[in-house]
């Protein structure tokens, strides 16, 4: 079985194509536009999946997909993996094989390929220099001197990419992370160890709220946990004390104070609880919503990326590199909320020092497949949805 990568869609479709046309059977292509990539996933890798059985006939041989399928997804089944074209951002083709090279694989031995120009195209684009380069200023964020190419060696940080080491790609705690992968493990735990959890949680009405003992510090006094969608179906956390005051706009420490076990019993909540909550849905409703140029907090994607790629154009006037395509991104994310997908793909590049140049390629390239901004309606006039709260009660 084999699996072949590439940055863009309509190299997927092109390969699809000339396979097919090759007479390659089982060959199946997955895109953005897929409508369920993660069937494609199963029907390519069911046994690491438990779903041997299910696609019968339908099982894929040949797997081609853009980084769609790069994160999050077991393809222990495969043992080849080419990468059609190499991306800027080197920790993708460390994802890329690390889907396949984990627990559960079966191969003796894994086989990563990788395509790249001839040597007539090399010497014009210069290729391998600006990745070297590209690694050079990534190991200066990560405090390292690691190199990825086959005559450099093969140091700790790649190791650890590879094997992805927890915590390995973690910034400060008040830089946005994955959260969406982050709050569903959460969730897809909990109803592991319990699957009434599922039913009892969704017939649950909005505004439920409960309170824990808590034992506060100085820096995280006691106050309210309160989670809210957004028009946009945006998930926002607040975390307010008894005076309306927000604690920390950090999304993974409130995740992590409202963390307890299934034992845990709710005490009374405090007499300030719903005035609390008042105000951090107050606070969501002026930090998060996220359109006509409210950026949000400095600390999050859009914020970051929008005041660098503004900087970077400013820089580049004048010359070749100032495009339209350029241009209009920049427009779009002032204008318009990142899709959650975009936010944990530029999260992840800001945090391993992308440079300007790569990281407006790469957002141009998110808007070329619609996968940048949220478009579709204006959150303008939608109050915030509070969905639960909970109470940090010192006792």
């Amino acid at each position: 079985m084999l699996e072949a990568l590439s940055q863009f869609a309509d190299t997927v479709r092109y390969l699809e194509r000339q396979l097919s046309n090759a007479g390659v059977q089982g060959v199946a292509g997955v895109t953005g536009d897929t409508e369920n990539p993660t069937a494609e996933a199963w029907r390519f890798s069911p046994e690491s999946n438990d779903k041997v059985g299910k696609y019968g006939e339908q099982q894929s041989r040949v797997l081609l997909a853009t980084d769609v399928l790069s994160e999050g997804q077991n393809l222990q089944d495969c043992a080849i993996v080419v990468n059609y074209d190499l991306p800027w951002a080197i920790i993708r083709l460390v994802q890329r094989a690390g889907r396949v090279d984990r627990i559960g694989q079966k191969g003796d031995t894994i086989c990563c390929y990788s395509f790249i120009p001839a040597d007539g195209v090399e010497r014009i684009i210069n290729l391998r220099a600006r990745v070297r380069q590209r690694l050079r200023e990534n190991a200066e964020v990560v405090g390292t001197d690691e190199s990825f190419f086959e005559d450099d060696p093969n140091q700790q940080l790649f190791i650890d990419l590879y094997n992805e080491k927890s915590g390995i790609l973690d910034g400060e705690d008040d830089t946005e992370i994955d959260l969406a992968s982050y709050a569903f493990q959460i969730w897809k735990n909990a109803i592991d160890r319990d699957a009434t959890l599922q039913k009892t949680i969704g017939e649950m009405p909005d505004v439920v709220y409960t309170t824990k003992a808590y034992a506060p510090t100085p820096e995280r006094p006691e106050g309210v946990l309160v989670y809210a969608q957004l028009g946009d179906d945006t998930d926002a956390l607040a975390w307010i004390d008894k005076d309306g005051t927000s604690i920390t706009e950090s999304q993974l420490q409130i995740l992590k104070a409202a963390e307890c076990s299934p034992e845990t019993s709710a005490v009374p909540r405090s007499p300030w609880h719903h005035a609390s909550v008042q105000a951090g849905v107050k606070l969501i409703g002026d930090e998060e919503k996220q359109i006509g140029g409210q950026l949000g907090r400095p600390s999050g994607a859009r914020f970051r990326v929008y005041e660098r790629l503004k900087h970077y154009a400013e820089r580049i006037r004048g010359t070749l590199f100032a495009t339209d395509s350029l241009n209009r991104v920049i427009q779009d994310i002032h204008r318009f909320p990142l899709r959650e997908s975009a936010k944990d793909i530029l999260n992840r590049q800001l945090r391993i020092g992308i440079t300007d140049e790569a990281l407006a390629q790469l957002v141009i390239a998110l808007r070329e497949e619609d996968k940048l901004c949220v478009e579709e309606k204006d959150t303008e006039s939608v109050e915030p949805r509070i969905i639960c709260s909970m109470g940090l009660r010192g006792m």
